[in-house]
């Protein structure tokens, strides 16, 4: 293909691909090799190795009052507050077990970060017991990253004020589309006077980054719609914006089967509603800094992105690299760098194990030392834009045969043993990470496990 335009790209490269918060991702995690023992070693030995960088810490809150349709996470629909208590016990007792497992020891923690379901369904004063029990005999590392999920409709000052005393200057925000249209067929309600209100109480309280949720792709979505809802979200001026394609994946979530494919934008329409997000958003200054994530060059994300400090992991891109993530609460997965381990999907389930005293581990994998070189490959490429090839990796020669149809569409260069993506390529960051993918490579079946790239 000879100087193809952008719109031959988008459809050449439009195909089912992993978002690479881990690899492996986790439908090739080879879980009869994993068991909580050698799990619990793995994070012992990663702490002891890296302790003087800190932890971080993820807590799964699953709980909504109303199910987003569009949502492909883990959540427990409720009206019923009376789960807060006994879930934060849970999660307490959980994390009491890997203090346990790390010796007790006062630890570094670098971050936290609160994610759902609906971290803004616990009442503040919940929320205040929850982090204080994580901090409690443990250190706050000086520059610590922490953040929460918040849905702008039932977020209060009372939430934010909490957080922020407890040490939280980040928040991130789900607005996802301001078209009236589009949120009662997402069943996702909140009005640009929401999300104002939320962004002048957390600047007023002193929150130093604010990230925006938008996606494309979503049903009944317009040109006319996504221009409206970013011409809203520059003027409310967050710090970071998110702009995501809608995954459908209904064989996964079937709440998705509240619209049919015929109600979502496709083809020529959907792609046209990415490029116009991103040159609205760009045209206002914001820096792409990886896949789908856009920050002002003031932000920490972006300052990340150009010192070398940019990480992804399971809470997507951070703007710093914690060699253990632990991951806490139902469907939480933990990251111990030679190992992934994931805890149970239900709550009933989670609460059980928790109270035989038990990690709610179910599944995981133990990194080969394949694993590990070609994970170094692709959080290169995710996060820096450029991979280096080791010469004692001998699936480089295959690696560089499917990245050739990439170096004749300009998506990247490869001279000697370093491979850089383009400018051009950055629009197309998961297919050339897939590229480097050995485990996706041995089989054929990847339509029903990834949503499209694009």
């Amino acid at each position: 293909m000879e100087n193809p335009d952008l719109n031959q790209l988008i459809s050449k490269y439009n195909v089912a691909a992993p978002r690479y918060t881990s690899y492996p991702t986790v439908p090739f995690w080879e879980n009869d090799a994993f068991n909580e023992q050698e799990w619990r070693f793995r994070v012992a030995q990663n702490f002891k190795s890296s302790k003087h960088n800190g932890i971080s810490i993820y807590v799964h809150l699953p709980y909504c009052e109303s199910l987003c349709t569009y949502c492909g996470c883990n959540t427990r629909i409720t009206k019923n507050h009376n789960v807060e208590t006994p879930y934060i016990e849970s999660l307490l007792k959980e994390w009491s077990m890997y203090k346990r497992i790390l010796v007790n020891e006062s630890l570094l923690i670098s971050e936290i970060h609160l994610g759902g379901g609906t971290p803004t369904f616990f009442k503040a004063e919940n929320l205040r017991r929850l982090i204080n029990g994580l901090l409690s005999g443990n250190r706050k590392a000086a520059e610590a990253s922490f953040s929460f999920e918040a849905h702008p409709a039932n977020t209060t000052y009372d939430h934010l004020k909490t957080l922020y005393d407890l040490g939280f200057k980040r928040l991130s925000l789900g607005i996802q589309d301001f078209d009236e249209k589009v949120q009662f067929i997402i069943n996702r309600h909140q009005t640009v006077e929401d999300v104002d209100r939320v962004m002048k109480d957390a600047r007023g309280i002193g929150y130093d980054s604010i990230n925006f949720d938008l996606i494309y792709g979503l049903p009944l979505q317009t040109a006319e719609s996504v221009k409206m809802t970013i011409e809203h979200s520059l003027r409310l001026n967050p710090n970071r914006i998110s702009f995501y394609s809608y995954a459908h994946v209904p064989w996964i979530k079937p709440g998705q089967r509240r619209f049919t494919e015929h109600d979502l934008p496709v083809g020529e329409e959907k792609l046209n509603l990415y490029k116009l997000g991103k040159e609205m958003i760009q045209a206002a200054g914001f820096k792409d800094v990886g896949m789908d994530h856009f920050s002002k060059v003031e932000d920490a994300l972006y300052i990340a992105s150009k010192n070398g400090g940019l990480h992804r992991n399971f809470m997507g891109y951070a703007d710093r690299y914690t060699p253990l993530l632990l991951g806490l609460g139902v469907s939480s997965i933990s990251d111990a760098w030679t190992g992934f381990a994931q805890n149970v999907k239900t709550v009933e389930e989670y609460h059980a194990l928790i109270g035989e005293g038990k990690l709610p581990v179910v599944k995981g994998h133990l990194l080969t030392e394949l694993d590990t070189h070609i994970r170094q490959y692709i959080l290169d490429m995710m996060c820096r834009g450029k991979v280096i090839l080791k010469d004692s990796v001998k699936e480089n020669e295959d690696i560089l045969k499917r990245l050739q149809p990439m170096i004749a569409d300009g998506l990247v260069t490869v001279t000697n043993n370093k491979v850089e993506i383009t400018q051009i390529g950055k629009s197309f960051l998961r297919n050339v990470c897939m590229a480097f993918d050995v485990r996706l490579h041995e089989t054929q079946e990847r339509e029903n496990l990834f949503s499209q790239a694009i």
